[in-house]
């Protein structure tokens, strides 16, 4: 029986979400005749994760539903065990980047992929906990409906089960190596409140994302269509396109990947950084691999934390990390793009050498533009004033220091792909939790 791992990572009180995508397991094993691994990795603390043990505790599954429920304290067990079994270099260093002190959207994935590895599953399925599913006429619209409809297919064999397919005929032996879909709702990022103040200060903020060589035309375009997904129509009829996916078309919070790609490639382990669990993504497609694009859009929500003084300013830390992080994955993503399908082998595999050499040429990037973005954002949110300027007032005493940061983290993602070989095959053989025999 297929193994597949629906996975939620959350920092977070979500337990209604955890109670959803339960369902959404039940519906993968009982439509598709699948084991599923429902994983759910809790950094939350002790009374918000105790509410999640109580959803957990109270629902009963379907019959090869399996559902484990890890803190961090078991989190890091198991990667100890899976750090010291693999012999890797830098051991210390390697638990940091897979478990950080700090939030990381790309290191809470990494354990959802070494877990899933250790679990035996084919195919990881991530959700988000500030996030929940559309309905048509009553029903639950579950995006793991066309995941496995065609994930791991030979694309010739996936174009049978799609809407249309989009895809040139030498591409037909490769597999499906990626499923996804958007978000309906609020904007993934939370900066709908700038435009609302200043359209033009919007403009200049958001094309921070972009290289500062592009035309100021094709800046446009990216702002008008970025963080804003599918819009806000809701679910009416199903449709799915065979195609090379569009980064742009895709969330991380709707989204499954082959085995044989996050088995290959980690995603990067920046903290304090949103956009850092994207990078399969552009991977994916840039490697010409086949993927699927459905309109299961999942509904995206603000959590009341987001809205506190506290919350705001470490979202604009993350954002303003995530401008800098650019410098070097805009060169990493045009490179990927020249190379194409050599950035796979001959059987369809991505080249994870590769990847860390582009990573470690992009860490030599001319770190002037990035000081522009430090000098746009900051003449920006003091023009805004209130909070903004007082976030200005950390990022011109601290900017420095984030320049370093967003170079160091690259150098980290090119160091956790060289080693990302060994702590998969160690996870194989590694049982979840100390004293139990391995899945595999």
């Amino acid at each position: 029986m297929r193994r597949i791992c629906l996975t939620l990572p959350t920092n977070r009180a979500c337990a209604e979400t955890i109670s959803a995508i339960g369902e959404e397991a039940d519906y993968a094993a009982d439509r598709f005749g699948v084991e599923v691994h429902l994983l759910i990795l809790d950094s939350s603390g002790t009374q918000t994760y105790t509410e999640h043990a109580e959803a957990v505790a109270g629902a009963r599954r379907a019959r090869n539903v399996i559902t484990h429920h890890l803190d961090e304290a078991e989190q890091r067990d198991f990667l100890r065990r899976v750090i010291r079994s693999s012999g890797v270099v830098k051991p210390d260093l390697m638990l940091d980047l897979m478990l950080p002190s700090g939030v990381s959207y790309g290191a809470c994935t990494n354990r959802a992929f070494l877990i899933a590895a250790a679990l035996g599953c084919r195919s990881v399925h991530r959700r988000d906990s500030d996030s929940r599913y559309q309905t048509l006429n009553g029903e639950t619209v579950f995006p793991v409906h066309h995941e496995l409809t065609s994930l791991g297919k030979t694309a010739a064999d996936a174009a049978n089960g799609v809407s249309e397919t989009v895809l040139a005929p030498e591409h037909a032996a490769k597999p499906v190596a990626m499923v996804g879909s958007s978000f309906v709702g609020e904007l993934s990022v939370d900066i709908g409140e700038i435009s609302r103040l200043d359209s033009g200060i919007y403009h200049d903020v958001v094309s921070l994302w972009a290289p500062r060589h592009w035309p100021d035309e094709r800046k446009r375009e990216l702002v008008e269509e970025s963080f804003r997904g599918a819009g806000t129509d809701p679910f009416v009829r199903d449709h799915s396109t065979l195609t090379h996916v569009d980064p742009m078309r895709v969330d991380m919070c709707n989204i499954s990947f082959l085995d044989e790609v996050y088995e290959r490639v980690p995603l990067p382990p920046a903290t304090d950084t949103i956009g850092s669990d994207y990078f399969l993504m552009h991977l994916v497609h840039d490697g010409t691999l086949p993927g699927v694009l459905h309109n299961r859009n999942i509904v995206n929500y603000y959590t009341a934390e987001r809205r506190t003084d506290a919350g705001f300013m470490a979202y604009q830390l993350r954002l303003t990390k995530f401008f800098l992080s650019m410098l070097h994955f805009n060169l990493i993503y045009d490179r990927m793009a020249a190379a194409g399908a050599t950035l796979l082998d001959d059987d369809f595999h991505v080249r994870p050498e590769r990847v860390a050499e582009l990573a470690r040429e992009s860490a030599g990037a001319d770190r002037e533009e990035n000081m522009h973005r430090l000098d746009v954002l900051n003449r920006s949110y003091r023009e805004l004033g209130g909070r903004y300027a007082e976030f200005a007032d950390i990022l011109e005493s601290r900017g420095g220091q984030w320049l370093e940061e967003a170079r160091a983290d690259i150098e980290d993602f090119a160091l956790l792909t060289d080693a990302w070989h060994s702590l998969v095959r160690a996870s194989r053989s590694t049982p979840l939790r100390t004293g139990a025999s391995s899945c595999v």
